[in-house]
């Protein structure tokens, strides 16, 4: 396994890349609203994308997906695929954005609401969120993947909900998805021990009901076999000398853009 160790240069690259992506996932909340298509969301992203950001939506055409975004809404886990079906008040919707900028991607996801929605579903997004947080944190050197995993895991199975097993975060960098495979679920301890310069997501999906997910025949969308809710946030990260640093940190955040922790801890 390699793991592509990011240059100064490379991080600056990126934090610009990341920084993109966040803006999108900024500007296009306004639009989320009942009676709007997902297609629109997407249009609305692939043009800010290309004219205002000068940039490239990094999953169009990417192994043949065929939009710019990805939208999943209420049951379906990761990766749908825009489309003319309205969204309703009640819908919650992860909007999955990645931007290529001068070769580097940045990579980003946030749950959205339409309209007023259910009390629970409000406490699945806000826990999933916590799980991300929680997994960011505990970045640094020397610390192990399986330390990110155990944690994620314990937050969303103490708060009643499961963990996604068949999809993951990932290292990231020129390359969409590169080493290592990051898990949401796992022992402390274990894993791949983390060094300064390296650059992958976090991303925990968290099903309100049991983790299995299935495959629909468009080879793209995952569902919660039970159909019941799934939810799903998502950061770029870097492995700093002492701590992390997020690039697609947005102004709704509730966690420093920084840390620097003891490399005793």
């Amino acid at each position: 396994m390699t793991v592509t160790i990011k240059t100064p240069e490379d991080i600056e690259k990126m934090r610009i890349a990341g920084r993109l992506a966040a803006d999108v996932l900024e500007m296009i909340g306004a639009y989320v609203k009942p009676g709007v298509t997902t297609d629109e969301l997407d249009r609305i992203c692939h043009d800010f994308i290309v004219n205002e950001q000068k940039a490239i939506p990094a999953p169009l055409n990417y192994k043949g997906f065929p939009k710019s975004i990805c939208t999943s809404i209420n049951h379906v886990v990761c990766h749908g695929i825009p489309n003319e079906k309205p969204l309703k008040d009640g819908d919650v919707l992860n909007i999955d954005v990645t931007v290529i900028k001068d070769g580097y991607h940045g990579d980003t996801s946030k749950m959205f609401h339409v309209g007023k929605v259910p009390e629970w579903a409000e406490r699945l997004s806000k826990i999933t969120q916590e799980c991300m947080y929680k997994g960011i944190e505990l970045v640094r050197p020397g610390a192990r993947l399986g330390d990110i995993g155990e944690v994620i895991q314990k937050h969303a199975e103490k708060n009643g909900f499961s963990v996604v097993r068949e999809y993951c975060g990932h290292g990231i960098g020129k390359v969409f998805h590169e080493e290592p495979q990051v898990l949401h679920y796992g022992r402390a301890g274990t894993g791949m021990e983390l060094k300064e310069g390296m650059t992958f997501t976090i991303e925990p999906m968290i099903n309100q009901g049991r983790a299995e997910t299935r495959l629909l025949g468009d080879g793209w969308t995952a569902i919660t076999k039970d159909r019941k809710l799934s939810a799903q946030w998502e950061h770029t990260i870097l492995v700093t000398a002492d701590g992390y640093e997020i690039f697609t940190l947005r102004s709704d955040d509730t966690i420093a853009r920084t840390s620097t922790v003891s490399a005793s801890v």
